[in-house]
């Protein structure tokens, strides 16, 4: 029961620190400004660990890969700590579980700005952040839009991307199953 606390803790506080550092990365390549007072938090949250790395690994065609690398690291870190718990440490299965929960918290955070997406066009749709969502939402709904028309005046491409989000997490889920199951083996 300790160790699931201990996890359920270290789950919860990695997962804020990817989605703030995903949420920046995502930022820089919309090219998006978001309100000041939010642009501080993240930045806040999250340059003690993307500055070191940004050191060792430089931004590339305007792209924060130090965030992203950040975000591997706090799974990495996350899954090991797992792990360690059960008394065991196998690097590659541990680093392939982390590039597993990196996908993961991609989905659940694109999942969430569909969310606030949603709940801005029927609550405020002119409050100060549904530019900046709506902005953040585009590249995702864009494509969508193509193919999904709106039908009497109603945008559908938001549940579309929502059920294809969820199915992309299911097949994530089921390949984690399969290879937390293979890992047991050997």
């Amino acid at each position: 029961m300790l160790r699931d606390i201990l996890s359920f803790v270290i789950d919860t506080v990695t997962g804020l620190l990817a989605g703030f550092l995903l949420l920046r990365f995502w930022m820089q390549v919309q090219r998006v400004r978001p309100p000041i007072g939010l642009a501080q938090a993240i930045f806040q949250l999250t340059d003690w660990i993307v500055h070191p790395i940004r050191r060792i690994v430089p931004g590339f065609r305007g792209y924060d890969w130090a965030s992203l690398i950040a975000v591997f690291l706090a799974a990495f870190v996350a899954i090991a700590i797992d792990f360690w718990l059960l008394a065991r440490f196998p690097v590659v299965v541990i680093s392939i579980l982390a590039v597993f929960r990196v996908i993961q918290w991609i989905v659940y955070g694109l999942m969430a700005l569909l969310f606030l997406e949603a709940i801005f066009s029927w609550v405020n749709p002119h409050a100060p952040f549904a530019p900046f969502i709506r902005a953040l939402n585009g590249p995702i709904l864009a494509p969508l839009r193509k193919f999904v028309p709106p039908f009497g005046g109603l945008d559908f491409s938001p549940m579309v991307a929502l059920i294809l989000l969820q199915v992309i997490n299911r097949v994530l889920v089921a390949l984690q199953d399969q290879l937390l199951i293979r890992a047991t083996f050997f």
